[in-house]
């Protein structure tokens, strides 16, 4: 295959993967409910388009009787009779009507229920995974219904899967990341390797770009509680060299990183409350459990400036002390500069019972 037919066969293979929604021919009959989130919601959404159910789970002690819509995907060119920004009542079930393009009509119910005063991330013992339109696994019960994300779904165009799940025995999976030499076409496109990679959120295929992975992902789901600390089991190997995009052999070994942010988001603004950060290029030869104590309120200069937020945006010292969280990212990487196209080929992370820990 010549360079112009590679380019014309990727071109095609991006459009493709960006396009895929709920196509028809003449006006769609579709009234479904594609994506929720509420003020105070922990976790996703639980939304079942079969009975037209969507379930959210709210922090005790929030007043149910003043929720608000804060985000709110529909079928395509369906409209609904409440929209983002209006206020719900939540102390009983909430009936939400939508019309589809062809002018039918579905009642949606939406309720909610008190969420634990320490929530876990759904799913993060990561034993669920499911598969994927075109063969591979991602983390989740579902497309449908997940919190986490890999950039699998860019790196496929180049025929490479960096994350995928590892069988420990006796039913218990893991999540194992490598960092992966892309090939011919990846240096082509400036993407000479892929760092695997897992994380809150999701990877967005209208925005794919093998040369910027960043551009596809979206991080952070809901979350509403106040960990002392994140622990997880892992183990690692970096790999033998360790080179930057361009190829130069670095004078530093590759690391791997696994870290969570608790943040409030609010007015399109991200403000941090609290970092747990865990960066370490030591051989870890046998999954080992580590705990890194959350870190409430801003950073001093004792942090490292990478654990930083990029916007220098937190939550004042004094509101960090009570507050709760809005939102959760949590990420981790078998390369720590891999969104960079950095690394060592081969480094290596398996990574499992993702906890946190609470008082």
């Amino acid at each position: 295959m010549n360079l112009k037919s590679i380019l014309l066969f990727l071109g095609t293979t991006l459009l493709l993967s960006s396009c895929i929604k709920e196509d028809h021919f003449g006006e769609s009959e579709y009234a479904n409910i594609k994506k929720i989130v509420v003020s105070n919601q922990s976790g996703n959404a639980v939304i079942d388009k079969t009975i037209g159910t969507v379930t959210v789970e709210i922090p005790g002690g929030v007043d149910l009787s003043e929720i608000t819509i804060q985000t709110l995907e529909l079928s395509s060119f369906a409209v609904s009779n409440i929209g983002e920004g209006d206020a719900i009542d939540l102390n009983d079930d909430f009936l939400m009507n939508i019309v589809s393009e062809n002018g039918t009509s579905r009642t949606w119910t939406i309720t909610a229920f008190v969420a634990s005063a320490a929530p876990q991330l759904d799913n993060y013992e990561l034993n669920k995974w499911y598969e994927t339109a075109t063969g591979y696994y991602e983390p989740g019960e579902s497309a449908n219904n997940t919190i986490w994300a890999t950039g699998n779904r860019g790196t496929q165009l180049l025929n490479r899967l960096a994350t995928i799940p590892k069988d420990l025995g006796n039913g218990n999976l893991a999540a194992q990341l490598e960092t992966l030499d892309n090939g011919p076409l990846g240096t082509i496109f400036g993407a000479p390797i892929s760092s695997g990679s897992i994380f809150t959120g999701i990877f967005n295929p209208d925005a794919i770009d093998p040369t910027n992975p960043a551009a596809a992902t979206e991080f952070g789901t809901p979350f509403a509680g106040r960990p002392e600390s994140l622990k997880f089991k892992y183990s690692y190997k970096p790999g033998d060299v360790n080179k930057n995009k361009q190829g130069e052999v670095l004078s530093y070994d590759d690391a791997c990183d696994i870290y969570a942010l608790l943040e409030v988001r609010l007015d399109g603004e991200i403000q941090r409350l609290a970092t747990a950060w865990f960066r370490s290029d030591d051989l870890q030869p046998d999954l080992s459990t580590m705990e890194i104590e959350f870190a409430y309120g801003p950073l001093d200069e004792s942090f490292p400036d990478y654990m930083k937020p990029e916007n220098n945006l937190y939550v004042d010292a004094a509101t960090a002390a009570y507050i709760l969280p809005t939102h959760i990212s949590f990420v981790a990487a078998s390369s720590f500069d891999g969104d960079k196209f950095a690394g060592a080929i081969g480094s290596l992370l398996v990574l499992d019972d993702i906890e946190m820990v609470y008082e």
